[in-house]
This record gives structure tokens, C-alpha cells and sequence, in this order.
């Protein structure tokens, strides 16, 4: 014990009279502190790594949702109300909305595949509305509960979308074939219709589940078929379904108005 007390007396003296011992004492206090900070910082870090991840994912959709609400708009602007009516703001409203949900189940390997997000009827989730993740589509509600909702996975050998190659106006039929989780193929193409490897799939608009123009896929080649008047492109979905985490649901203000017109000689 009275060997310790007379090192720190040592080193006190020592660091305290000199100023070259003084310098290395702090250098290397600094460089140890540092170190212990930085590893510290990291952990904090990777633990907040969800937080930051949801905030950019809210971010993202909000900038989609306007992006999408102003297409429409300008659509509406150029198709339906003369350019320098002053009521073309007041008539149209915002169509598109996004709500946020978080993956808590999911399923990649069967012919019939869904998952689970924990957003759901008081949520204002309604079956029939579309489901994006970050890069594409992902499915359309299928059950909805009070807190939680079950989607249909585009990788659903019954599901079928309606989508064209962006840039073009002919129309296509998504359909996903059981096995790979990141390929499907766009079936019904007029053998006409030209496109590249590596364009991009998009949805056509023709629907009240998805707006025009959200991405889908690209195309890696096509695929015979035994109709001469029309071809199958196989593509490599957007979405990864294998991480599948964060996903939003698209609410259309005119769905239920737009169902009902389509509905109507039905219900007649």
C-alpha cells in the first residue's frame, strides 16, 4: 500500500513539473478516451440503427406520397379542369395516403404466400389496398384485424397484377411461379410492344389498388410462349421479399367511389 501511495505521488509530481511528460501524459489519455468513445459510439449506434432506419423510411414515404399526389394532380389539371380555372386546387384533393407498418411474419417458399404487418383495422387499413416496401410492390390486404392485418405476397401463385413496361402504354399481366422469391414474369404483351433488358416494370394505373408508375421489376429476358400474338418477360422483382421488413399500405381516397362504378351492372 505505501509502495502505491509513493508511485501516485511519483507520477503527480512528474506530470504536474514537466511539460514534456505533461504532453505525453494527455496525448495518451486522449488517444485511450477515444478509443473507449468510439467503441461506445458504436454500440449505441448499431442499437439505434431500427430507430434511424423508420425515420428514413418515413421520410421516404412521405416524399413518395407527395410524389404520387402531385401526378395525379397535374393528370387531373391537364385532362378534366382548364388550366386557369381558380377552382382546380379546391376540386382536387389529396387522393393518396401512406400508412407505415412493420413486418411481423412473413412466409417466401409456398405457392401461396402472405405476411402480417401490425397495422390494421383502427389503423384505417381496409382489404383491397395496395402494399409497397422501399423499392416496389408487395402485396394487397387481404384480412384485416384490429391491430393487425394479413397481406397477400405478390408471391402468390393466384395473385395477378396489372402493370406495363414504364414508358409505354401496353398493358401486361404480373404473375409470380412458384420457386424463386425475386423473379415473376409480366404474361399478355403484345408481340409489337418493344423493350430492352433492363427496363423497368411498372404498374399500369388500372386499378384502384396500385397508382401508376410504382416500380415492380426489370426485365432479364423472354420466354416463349405458344400464343404467336403475345410474349412472356420473365424480371427480377424490386422488392426482397427475404427482407421484408418495413412496408406501406396506399389509401385512395376515390377507391370505394371507383369499386362501386365497376361494380355497378354487377350489382344490377
Amino acid at each position: 500500500m505505501l509502495f502505491i501511495v509513493f508511485v501516485l505521488v511519483s507520477c503527480i509530481l512528474l506530470f504536474s513539473g514537466n511539460l514534456y511528460q505533461q504532453s505525453v501524459y494527455l496525448t495518451s489519455a486522449n488517444a485511450v478516451s477515444s478509443g473507449i468513445y468510439g467503441v461506445s459510439h458504436g454500440i449505441t449506434g448499431y442499437f439505434n440503427l431500427r430507430s434511424i432506419n423508420e425515420d428514413l423510411q418515413l421520410r421516404n414515404a412521405t416524399l413518395e406520397n407527395e410524389v404520387l399526389n402531385l401526378k395525379n394532380e397535374i393528370s387531373y389539371l391537364k385532362t378534366v379542369i382548364p388550366l386557369d380555372s381558380v377552382e382546380a386546387e379546391r376540386l382536387q384533393a389529396h387522393r393518396f395516403e401512406f400508412i407505415m407498418a412493420t413486418v411481423i411474419n412473413n412466409s417466401v417458399h409456398r405457392p401461396r404466400n402472405y405476411f402480417t404487418v401490425n397495422k390494421g383495422y383502427d389503423d384505417g387499413i381496409r382489404p383491397g389496398m395496395g402494399v409497397v416496401s422501399q423499392n416496389g410492390i408487395a402485396g394487397i390486404v387481404n384480412v384485416t384485424g384490429k391491430h393487425t392485418s394479413r397481406i397477400i405476397s405478390l408471391l402468390n401463385v393466384t395473385q395477378h397484377f396489372s402493370v406495363k413496361v414504364k414508358g409505354t402504354n401496353y398493358v401486361g399481366s404480373l404473375e409470380w411461379k412458384e420457386g424463386n422469391p425475386a423473379t415473376a414474369y409480366v404474361a399478355e404483351m403484345p408481340r409489337h410492344v418493344k423493350y430492352h433488358v433492363g427496363d423497368t416494370i411498372v404498374t399500369s394505373g388500372y386499378s384502384t389498388t396500385f397508382p401508376e408508375g410504382i416500380p415492380v421489376g426489370v426485365i432479364l429476358s423472354q420466354v416463349k410462349t405458344a400464343d404467336d400474338n403475345f410474349f412472356t418477360l420473365k424480371i427480377r422483382l424490386a422488392s426482397d421479399f427475404n427482407e421484408l421488413s418495413t412496408v406501406r399500405i396506399i389509401k385512395d381516397e376515390y377507391k370505394n367511389e371507383l369499386d362501386s362504378l365497376t361494380n355497378f351492372d354487377v350489382a344490377q
